[in-house]
Parts: structure tokens; sequence; C-alpha cells
């Protein structure tokens, strides 16, 4: 598999993960994965669809960090903030949910898997 693949593979998998924190928060996707920090519910929503991304799709922190745009110390940073909140019982079982959610997604079909 080419890096072009993998980074679109990558950038997928980012996508699902801002559409699962979206339905989850009410915020929109596209600001989830936009350039900009957003407001705190934005940027909250962003940290945690990147966790996803690292944690249940097993990315590492630089590939979820070129997926959202970001710098690799940006992501540690989010993943930090959510682990220790995962400390919280009900936080905990919320994320269990939503980490269980993209587990079970399908992988992305990419348009030259689509041709093969």
């Amino acid at each position: 598999m080419g890096v072009l693949s993998k980074r679109a593979e990558d950038a997928a998998s980012a996508e699902l993960a801002a559409n699962v924190v979206s339905y989850a928060l009410g915020v929109p996707p596209e600001s989830i994965v936009d350039d900009a920090r957003g407001c705190s519910q934005t940027a909250y929503a962003r940290q945690l669809a990147m966790y996803l991304c690292h944690v249940a799709f097993e990315l590492s922190l630089a590939r979820v960090a070129a997926a959202f745009g970001r710098d690799r110390s940006t992501v540690a940073h989010a993943c930090h903030m959510i682990e220790d909140r995962r400390d919280e019982p009900q936080f905990d079982l919320w994320m269990s949910a939503l980490e269980q959610m993209l587990r079970a997604a399908p992988a992305p079909v990419l348009p030259e898997r689509a041709q093969a």
C-alpha cells in the first residue's frame, strides 16, 4: 500500500471519528476537522476525535496529527487530557462506547480499492 493511500485511510479514519464525536456532542463535523481552533466546545470535540483515532484505530500520534492537520504535540496533549478524564467512571463508560462504535465500523472503501 502506498503512502498516499495510507494518508487517505488516515483522513477517512479522522473523518469517521469526527462524525461520531459530532453526533455525540452536537458539534458540526466540519468544524472538528477544520484548520481553525474554533470555540472551546469545538476544540474539546477535536481532542476527543483525535484521542479516538489514536486508541480505536491504533494510529500513531504522528499519523493522527497529519490526519487532523495538527502538530504531534497537540495530539499528545489531547490524548493526555482525555486519558486523565477516563478516571471518571461515567466518562470512561461513554468513551468506551464511542471506541466500540469506531472499532466495529468497516474499513473505509477508498477509490483505488473500489476499482480493484
